[in-house]
């Protein structure tokens, strides 16, 4: 038998390849990767084989996790591009619309039909408010949505996960005593908001004039192409800088790095513009590998215990969850360059993400610490959601848009203006981001 330290590394070696091996199976089948991740986890954690046992990580897993979804955060700013104003004013609504009755018809779901009580409830309601721009973007390319539809889905995702993980946070100290009331919720929401896009954004810019100096540079040096090493500094101040960033905003003020992270990775995709792009090449690589590691991780620790006691009211409740979605998109869209298909596509586009799985294994961590008993409830409900919204989703999704005549897309038009996006006045090509 190994040792303590020898299990650990196992722990790691096998997350790793299995989760490679998800992913060249998910190439070589047309599946969702992520899809194929959650799967692996389960099967060679606690509700499988129990190979891997993220538990014997201690707390040292929490800080990893919170660093690796930053980068994931942060990679997605780096492409987020809202050029126009019918573009800004849909995500806007949409946004504002789900955050009222998002939470609401969650918390109720989950308290009605899947039996949380009422503070746990809020939580999940919270927690389930973001949508994984990692599973949703490999979507959108995958279906060749017009870059409108493609930038909806995108930034709804990227605004709300921060914003999601920060009430959630919130509403679980709410529920553990540790806030007085509902007014202090709001107060610290809005100062963890502010705080995180304030210093991403201030550290976003000394990192994209930073980043400009070495391209100069290497522009005056005369090299005749690009500069391997080069790249790798800028990489490395990048990742310092966000890592810094991130983990000074803990320090500071818990869950604001997350959209610190964000808020900083589009001033600097924003500020560098082109120079970006090759970038982006490189943090969206160590992006994919953080997901590809992360998801079978935190997937392993939840046992068929947590899952099983759901039973039919979890699965209702995550049906519930999705068919609210519906109503909210409609809600939302009214007033705005959106025909009916494209609502509908959009209301059954949902998946969540990394940033939802890795908030409920370490929300649980908490609970579990205070002795709420429902904790392993709320992680199995939201695991639940996840599972279903992304299986479901993923796998019905491109054939959804194929009925209603909105795949294939050309991904660059040049020069038209795609779909809903014609009345837009900055109707011009959007790239598509790897957040």
């Amino acid at each position: 038998m190994p040792d303590l330290q020898g299990r650990l590394a196992l722990i790691w070696g096998v997350s790793f390849f299995s989760g490679s091996l998800a992913q060249l199976a998910a190439r070589l089948s047309g599946l969702p990767a992520v899809v194929l991740l959650l799967a692996t986890g389960l099967l060679l954690g606690r509700a499988g084989f129990g190979w891997i046992q993220p538990d014997q990580l201690g707390r040292g897993l929490e800080p990893l996790v919170g660093l690796l979804v930053s980068l994931v955060l942060f990679d997605g700013g780096l492409n987020l591009r809202l050029a126009g104003r019918d573009l800004q004013r849909s995500v806007l609504q949409l946004v504002l619309v789900r955050s009222v009755l998002g939470l609401a018809g969650g918390a109720a779901l989950a308290h009605w039909v899947a039996g949380l009580p009422w503070p746990l409830a809020l939580v999940f309601g919270a927690i389930a408010l973001a949508t994984g721009p990692t599973v949703v973007n490999p979507l959108v390319r995958q279906m060749r949505l017009s870059p409108f539809l493609g930038r909806v889905l995108e930034a709804e995702g990227l605004i709300l996960e921060p914003v999601s993980a920060v009430l959630a946070l919130l509403l679980l100290q709410l529920a553990l005593g540790d806030l007085g009331g509902w007014q202090d919720v709001a107060w610290r929401l809005l100062m963890r908001l502010g705080v995180g896009v304030g210093l991403g954004a201030l550290a976003g810019l000394l990192l994209a004039l930073v980043l400009e100096r070495v391209e100069s540079a290497e522009r005056q040096a005369g090299s005749g192409g690009a500069d391997p090493a080069a790249g790798a500094l800028s990489l490395q101040l990048t990742l310092g800088t966000l890592f810094l960033l991130f983990s000074g905003c803990e320090a500071l003020l818990p869950e604001s790095g997350l959209p610190a992270a964000v808020s900083a990775g589009v001033v600097v995709g924003l500020r560098l513009d082109t120079a970006a792009s090759s970038l982006d090449e490189l943090i969206s690589q160590l992006a994919m590998l953080a997901i590809t590691v992360l998801f079978p991780l935190l997937a392993a620790d939840v046992s068929w215990a947590e899952l099983s006691p759901l039973g039919l009211g979890g699965v209702l409740c995550v049906v519930g969850l999705m068919l609210l979605r519906l109503l909210v998109v409609m809600s939302a869209g009214v007033g705005l360059p959106l025909n009916g298909r494209e609502k509908l596509l959009v209301s059954w586009i949902a998946p969540r993400g990394i940033v939802t799985a890795a908030v409920a294994s370490l929300f649980a961590l908490e609970l579990e610490q205070a002795g709420v008993p429902a904790a392993g409830a709320l992680k199995g409900l939201v695991f639940l959601t996840i599972l279903m919204t992304v299986g479901l989703g993923g796998i019905t999704a491109p054939w959804l848009a194929s009925k209603l005549g909105l795949s294939g897309m050309e991904l660059a038009p040049q020069g038209e203006a795609p779909l809903a996006n014609t009345a837009d006045a900055e109707g011009e090509a959007l790239p598509s981001g790897n957040g």
